[in-house]
């Protein structure tokens, strides 16, 4: 070998060793993402009647066929918004609601992509009269779970509401810092706006004194507070009874202050589901300030909480113009699409110290 050729080997020698450090240098000193979804699946059922809640029209014989085949292929839909809300690295928490029961998520795990993925679940029954649950699923290599708890909406005298419960989840993100993450599906507005109002704010009401006893027992807690609302961020529900607020401008934050990460969504054209013309934003993410410093082991920032806009979950409005969401069911003819609501997700950073 001339010395020409040996110097030339050992250069492209030195130079990979050189490379393979730095990447490793690298690999060390980035943070690495976590992502938290939220998502509304828009009625998962099982196609078996439940004789204990009303749940009668998804059933093969029941208002809206609900058929086997099509209960396998809303499986299959939801594993695939799961699976690419995130990029090449699905969400490691998922929290869910509109979901039946322990059964609908089993299969959902089992009978889809899913089942190559180390995702567990958090579920209990809820009160709801339909029989529809907040649920959890979560990355068991990269979220460890301390506690959960399941928090009813009682009224002045005591009674639980037939509705579904707050799931408040505390665990430790890919080993570095403790979240605390409550996802939220608050009473509907199907008996009217005004006449439903007292209901959901009680659930802020309920919700703030959760809050407000983790505050007091952890210095700074980190929180995330997904769902759906069923109000916008502008409404007393949220802003006043919950005291979730816009971030102000210039940015100056309090660490126990709530900020409400979805108002600037507000301003878009599109929002989390549309009624006729109109798009709204009753899916969105709220923090604690706690979770805006940038110097903390885990972090996010305002910028990183949107609405998931895959575009296969949209279909074109006929009647209204533009897009509007790739339901299920439109009224009570199967439509064969994912749900009435967009997912909304966070992005958390781990920084590597």
């Amino acid at each position: 070998m001339s010395e020409l050729k040996r110097k030339r080997k050992t250069k492209f020698f030195l130079a990979c060793i050189l490379l393979f450090f730095s990447a490793e240098i690298f690999s060390q000193n980035t943070p690495e993402e976590f992502n938290i979804l939220f998502y509304n699946v828009e009625n998962l059922f099982d196609i078996k009647n439940n004789p204990e809640t009303l749940d009668d029209e998804f059933t093969p014989s029941g208002e809206r066929r609900w058929t086997y085949k099509r209960f396998q292929k809303k499986l299959l839909d939801i594993s695939k918004v799961i699976l690419n809300a995130s990029g090449w690295k699905p969400p490691q928490l998922v929290a869910l609601c509109e979901v039946e029961n322990m059964y609908v998520l089993e299969k959902l795990l089992s009978d889809t992509p899913l089942q190559s993925h180390s995702y567990k679940i958090i579920h209990k029954e809820s009160p709801d009269r339909r029989g529809i649950d907040v649920t959890l699923l979560y990355n068991e290599k990269e979220f460890y779970p301390i506690e959960y708890q399941y928090i009813p909406l009682k009224n002045q005298s005591d009674s639980v509401l037939q509705t579904r419960e707050i799931l408040y989840v505390s665990g430790i993100l890919a080993e570095t810092d403790t979240i605390h993450l409550f996802a939220n599906h608050w009473p509907s507005r199907y008996s009217g706006l005004l006449e439903s109002l007292e209901n959901r704010t009680l659930a802020a009401k309920t919700l703030r004194n959760k809050i407000e006893e983790l505050q007091q027992k952890f210095a700074n807690p980190k929180i995330v507070i997904m769902g759906d609302f069923n109000d916008q961020p502008s409404d007393e529900s949220l802003l006043l009874h919950l005291g979730a607020v816009e971030i102000p401008q210039p940015s100056t934050t309090d660490a126990q202050q709530l900020y409400n990460l979805s108002f600037p969504w507000m301003k878009d054209d599109l929002g989390t589901l549309k009624y006729q013309s109109q798009w709204s934003v009753f899916d969105q993410i709220i923090i604690t300030g706690s979770l805006l410093n940038t110097s903390e082991q885990i972090f996010t920032r305002p910028e990183w909480a949107s609405i998931v806009k895959l575009p296969f979950l949209f279909e074109k409005d006929e009647r209204y113009g533009g897009l509007k969401t790739y339901r299920t069911y439109s009224g009570f003819r199967y439509n064969g699409g994912f749900s009435d609501h967009l997912p909304v997700m966070l992005k958390i950073q781990l920084n590597q110290h």
